[in-house]
């Protein structure tokens, strides 16, 4: 869409003024926002994303990426700052404070995500926001503001590729841009500033090519969230200095449908479309999942008297690694047949979190072993938009079949703050103590009430 800036009697010696590019328009969006223009849904909304993202941080703290983030972070950039490390009862720079929150928060797999995007906005853009408010001493209205334009610039972003030609779904190659509008807004940049930022970001972000052909699916980088993150932050620090980027990044169509990433701005909000996830594992098998439970226990089936199981879903999720027995947590995280191996033999509680217990146990593989991964035309040609799965069991008794369009957690099959609360004390059950959980939920109470000081004091804690 072309916008011409120029009266129509502007006379013919007058320059022409340039066409303003996306991220023009984006970064007018971000600096005009304001708290009391959110509505009411919009706030709530972003409420229980704050909540599952402390959720799956906290869960996934003592892993060891997470551990390791915290640690290379804090001896790199150093203990000086006002950004709280959580969990290591430290501040340091926010770009320290970045790296190893966001770690944290997306290391498990269990972070938020958008069907849109095809990916997780929140374990990038919310720590890096509450470390950049922390810094800033901003007010929690603002940190709010600043955490909606996080997810509508992202979301809009990455749903504004062609998927088709894409080798990789990776987050990490396109949350750089939220996160830089978030902390941009944060850190009062200007308009041109903010352009630049996200332009930075969004050259800067890690290709992550390797996540589309790699067989180690295993492994600490996995999406890149934490790095993209921290290009993001990065960015608005170079923006404010001078620094500059390909501001019409997001104007060639090859790469970006423009037209996508301005559609409707500033008439609804992409953070309502929040999926959330009940299972630490990529959500791509959550659909099959649900299947396998609703079969085993609708008709109390044993799962060591099922003799095979087909999931018949969209191609991308053939394309995972599928190891029926992974070596690493990350692995197990990337493996439909063995999170179904897990969810029959253990239960589906064990997937809240996923943990290192469950590697390589006879029972779980065993079940992984007879599961068979097939396309199914019509859930390929509903991907991304859906992540279904039809899923047949066979017995010596009979077939049952099951057809999951939305999983748990879905905006069409959503899970209620009660929900959400009911995960966080599961999932950090054997994390924190019951009277650590009850300090956390009263801080999360504060926050929906509009302090986010209590928040960040639980958070700094060491577990």
């Amino acid at each position: 869409m072309t916008t011409s800036l120029a009266a129509p009697d502007m006379p013919a010696s007058a320059p022409a003024r340039r066409r303003l590019d996306a991220l023009d328009h984006l970064a007018d969006f971000a600096l005009d926002l304001r708290f009391g223009q959110l509505p009411a849904s919009v706030v709530e909304a972003t409420g229980n994303c704050v909540l599952d993202c402390v959720t799956a941080a906290v869960a996934g703290a003592p892993g060891a990426g997470a551990v390791a983030a915290r640690t290379a972070a804090l001896a790199a950039l150093g203990p000086q700052g006002d950004a709280s490390v959580w969990f290591a009862a430290r501040k340091a720079p926010a770009l320290a404070a970045v790296i190893g929150n966001c770690t944290a928060a997306s290391i498990l797999d269990l972070d938020d995500g958008h069907r849109a995007a095809s990916g997780h906005p929140g374990a990038a853009i919310i720590p890096a926001a509450l470390a950049i408010a922390e810094e800033q001493g901003s007010s929690w209205q603002d940190l709010m503001t600043a955490i909606v334009v996080g997810y509508e610039v992202a979301v809009r972003v990455a749903a504004a590729r062609d998927f088709s030609r894409l080798d990789t779904m990776s987050t990490g190659r396109w949350c750089s841009y939220g996160v830089a509008a978030a902390a941009g807004v944060l850190r009062g940049l200007d308009q041109r500033q903010l352009v630049q930022a996200m332009a930075i970001a969004g050259v800067h972000a890690p290709n992550q090519s390797a996540a589309g052909y790699s067989k180690v699916m295993g492994n600490h980088a996995k999406e890149g969230i934490t790095w993209s993150a921290a290009t993001g932050c990065m960015a608005v620090s170079l923006a404010q200095a001078g620094f500059t980027g390909p501001t019409d990044i997001l104007d060639h169509s090859g790469y970006f449908d423009r037209a996508a990433v301005l559609r409707g701005l500033g008439r609804s909000f992409a953070i309502e479309g929040c999926y959330f996830k009940p299972y630490s594992c990529c959500r791509w098998a959550h659909a099959a999942v649900d299947g396998l439970h609703d079969i085993l226990t609708t008709q109390r089936l044993d799962w060591q008297a099922v003799e095979s199981v087909t999931v018949h879903t969209f191609e991308r999720a053939l394309k995972l690694n599928n190891e029926c027995d992974p070596d690493t947590l990350e692995g197990a995280q990337y493996s439909v047949p063995f999170v179904l191996g897990v969810a029959a033999s253990e239960g589906i509680s064990a997937l809240l979190p996923l943990g290192q217990h469950s590697l390589h146990r006879e029972a779980a593989i065993s079940f992984a072993n007879r599961v068979t991964l097939l396309v199914d035309p019509e859930m390929d040609s509903a991907f991304p938009a859906q992540t279904g799965a039809r899923i047949v069991v066979r017995t010596a008794a009979a077939d049952y079949e099951r057809v999951v369009h939305h999983p748990l957690g879905d905006p069409a099959n959503p899970m209620s703050r009660s929900q959400l609360t009911e995960k966080l004390c599961v999932a950090t059950r054997d994390v924190l103590p019951a009277v650590r959980q009850t300090e956390l939920l009263a801080a999360l109470r504060a926050f929906d009430d509009g302090d986010y000081g209590p928040l960040l004091a639980a958070l700094a804690k060491p577990l």
